[in-house]
């Protein structure tokens, strides 16, 4: 065996083991499936209206956290949500047969910088191309979700969506306690006085927290600003007094003007037909070699399966470790375990 070979060998028989010895075996085994290196994306058909049709349809999907980094994976980097976007848009823009684009959301929110990069790649997508869009609502569409798909032609949401959560969050820990009992104490050599402002080892003082509130007071005016120019026919009065955090269900949001409609997958399908002033179409897909999906309706809510021992993710049950780990972050995002 070449010695690379057999590294390699050696790196997956101990990775696999750890795996197993986890306790998280799926249920069925695990499936070894070889990946090819070119991992560009590839078109999928995965709707036919009759005849011979050359004009598409882009069914992109918005699924998940929205963070500006790689969302993990199992034996991968996992993807960079707003890159996939940024790289689902682009193939869009550049086929002249695609004429227009579905976005099937399906997100509690994320990060306040990759929810308005999101928007604003879907805006510059507007403005080069002349194409429309269409948000399309499954079973969570809230906070910086809702905020990207203020940059669509048409919101429509199905009937058992949740959607809204227009506002801020900024997570804060305070840990102090905890090192109190365990005899464990912190003191930082700082530059200024708020240099460690947002500590978890040291109670917040009223001036820390003024300049904290300050800032999520300014991103939430920002938010109130995407609304305001995504809904037109709504005052910014009337936003403002939607905006308190709370969510929606779908028919609360059409009747409080923050969706178009109430409808199906192929109902926006159809929008965005009307839209492009075409009859037919090919609904398509852009995924990743080996990525395939029978239907419209396979990729959503997810594929993270729950096993025993094993992390759980669920649209309406969602852990967010990850914005407590890490340093303070500002999030658009709906999460009712904080």
């Amino acid at each position: 065996m070449n010695p690379l070979h057999r590294v390699a060998a050696v790196r997956f028989a101990v990775l696999a083991t750890s795996f197993l010895g986890a306790g998280c075996t799926p249920p069925g085994g695990i499936r070894i499936t070889p990946v090819p290196l070119d991992q560009t994306l590839h078109e999928q058909i995965v709707l036919r209206d009759p005849g011979w049709i050359a004009e598409r349809i882009a069914l992109i999907e918005v699924s998940g956290v929205l963070m500006n980094a790689h969302t993990p994976g199992l034996f991968s980097e996992g993807e960079h949500p707003v890159s996939l976007l940024a790289e689902n848009l682009t193939i869009a823009a550049n086929d002249s047969r695609v004429k227009g684009v579905v976005l099937r959301i399906n997100s509690p929110g994320g990060t306040v910088t990759a929810s308005d990069t999101i928007y604003h790649e879907i805006r510059e997508f507007k403005r080069k191309t002349g194409k429309p869009v269409i948000a399309y609502f499954q079973d969570v569409a809230a906070s910086g979700a809702y905020y990207l798909a203020c940059a669509a032609d048409e919101i429509i949401a199905q009937r058992t969506t949740v959607t809204g959560s227009i506002g801020v969050i900024m997570q804060m820990m305070d840990v102090t306690g905890t090192l109190t009992k365990i005899g464990v104490t912190a003191d930082a050599i700082k530059s200024g006085p708020n240099k460690d402002a947002g500590s978890p080892f040291r109670r917040m003082k009223a001036e820390e927290r003024e300049i904290f509130q300050g800032m999520v007071n300014d991103f939430y005016q920002q938010f109130v600003n995407v609304v305001t120019e995504g809904r037109p026919k709504l005052s910014r009065e009337e936003i403002i007094k939607l905006s308190d955090g709370r969510v929606y269900v779908a028919n609360q949001a059409l009747e409080n003007g923050l969706i178009d409609r109430i409808g199906t997958l192929e109902d926006a399908i159809s929008a965005a037909k009307g839209r492009a002033g075409i009859q037919a179409a090919l609904t398509v897909r852009y995924i990743r070699p080996l990525d395939w999906e029978p239907n419209i309706y396979a990729h959503s809510p997810g594929k993270i399966a729950h096993s025993a021992g094993c992390p759980t993710i669920n649209l309406l049950n969602i852990n967010m470790p990850f914005y407590w780990t890490k340093q303070p972050t500002f999030m658009y995002i709906w999460a009712p375990e904080g």
